[in-house]
């Protein structure tokens, strides 16, 4: 068994049964929805994902923070002082000021733990994309691999897991400052809808347009039959916002393809509040982003 232990935080939006599965353990982000904070576990046990996203559609706002340097003492400390390791997998630090927090909280408690490693990676995902390459990670932990050789491997690979979004709501990406407010009016006039995708440095950018539903999700597909890995290796990983006939849509199809297995969940909170309602990712390896 493994001397360290793989931590994460919950942008990954994996399932409480995935969690299980990888014994990782995954560290809640905070949202505030209408003055109120709730904490963001896997199982939302304070706010179901589908109760999020109606309180969105009814006009309310979220905001999000993440997890602070003395959060991550507490739950780092008590590892330590068993005498484990921690590889932490952190939230892309393009969206999040997360992963700087832990490092933080790791410099910090170095000097009291000298005998003990803390590692520290930029995972450069997020939502199910994070979760994907924590899920690879985890494989390669219960395999056997070392800490710091796990740690060196996902930087080294971590550019090979490609993410693509497609939002149904333009006004959510105008509010989050990824599209100008007359492009938000006019895309939805015409029934545009973008297609994004996680850049090599980990920020959500936009790369295509499509007009209607059914082609954004389309296209969703097509970048994963791009892909040169083959389809019967892949291990798809997808999330949504709370549209789950849309997400199974795309899992059927993606099925229909012979990939070696799909995990579905919501979009959870955190990256929900800036994605909103509707919103379909999808996550698989590539040669590239």
């Amino acid at each position: 068994m493994a001397n360290y232990v793989l931590f994460t935080d919950s942008t990954t939006d994996l399932t409480p049964a995935l969690i299980e599965e990888l014994d990782v353990r995954v560290l809640p982000m905070t949202f505030n929805l209408d003055g109120r904070d709730y904490k963001n576990f896997p199982d939302n046990r304070e706010l179901s994902a589908h109760d999020f996203y109606n309180a969105l559609r009814s006009g309310s706002m979220s905001t999000t923070s993440q997890i602070n340097q003395s959060a991550f003492q507490d739950a780092f400390e008590p590892v330590l002082a068993e005498g484990k390791d921690i590889l932490y997998l952190a939230f892309s630090s393009g969206l999040s000021g997360t992963c700087h927090s832990a490092s933080l909280a790791a410099e910090d408690l170095a000097p009291r733990y000298p005998e003990r490693t803390i590692r520290v990676v930029d995972t450069l995902l997020a939502s199910m994309g994070e979760g994907l390459g924590v899920y690879y990670a985890a494989r390669k932990m219960a395999e056997g691999m070392e800490l710091n050789d796990l740690a060196d491997w996902f930087e080294q690979n971590r550019l090979h897991v490609s993410s693509w979004f497609t939002v149904d709501d333009l006004m959510f990406l105008r509010r989050g400052g990824r599209l100008s407010g007359a492009a938000a009016v006019a895309g939805t006039l015409l029934g545009i809808k973008p297609v994004l995708h996680v850049d090599n440095e980990g920020h959500l950018i936009p790369m295509e347009k499509v007009r209607g539903r059914k082609a954004s999700l389309d296209a969703l597909v097509k970048h994963l039959k791009n892909s040169p890995i083959p389809l019967e290796e892949q291990v798809i990983f997808l999330s949504h916002g709370d549209c789950a006939d849309d997400a199974e849509y795309v899992a059927n199809a993606v099925r229909a393809l012979g990939v070696a297995r799909v995990e579905m969940n919501h979009i959870g909170p955190v990256i929900g509040a800036h994605s909103g309602p509707g919103t379909v990712a999808l996550f698989f390896l590539d040669k590239v982003r």
